[in-house]
């Protein structure tokens, strides 16, 4: 009796509640940024494309001017921008860019 006793307490206290912290991850900042309109009729998806890999920063609706933040491109480095249209007929690329601040960049 006394271990069906022992028993259920035990198990009463492992499900018992528990204190639980959430924390969100740690803000990042971005050094650098394109400001990018798309004169397009049609939404395109722009790349910053360094050391041989493309990093997709976001889509750009058509006809918009977006401000956007570049995570993971240290301020110096020589980059090509690229923008897709989402059919993906039509890409437009910028080459020799040094990223420092906010670079300008429209299409077409």
């Amino acid at each position: 009796m006394r271990a069906i006793l022992a028993a259920t307490l035990l198990f009463a206290t492992a499900c018992g509640p528990r204190q639980v912290e959430v924390q969100s991850a740690p803000t990042q900042t971005a050094d650098v940024a394109i400001h990018f309109t798309n004169n397009l009729t049609q939404a395109v998806n722009v790349y910053v494309a360094s050391g041989g890999s493309d990093l997709f920063v976001r889509q750009v609706s058509a006809n918009t001017s977006e401000h956007l933040p570049v995570q993971g491109v240290a301020t110096g480095t020589n980059v090509t921008l690229k923008a897709t249209t989402i059919d993906g007929a039509r890409t437009y690329s910028r080459t020799g860019v040094t990223m420092s601040g906010t670079v300008t960049w429209r299409v077409p």
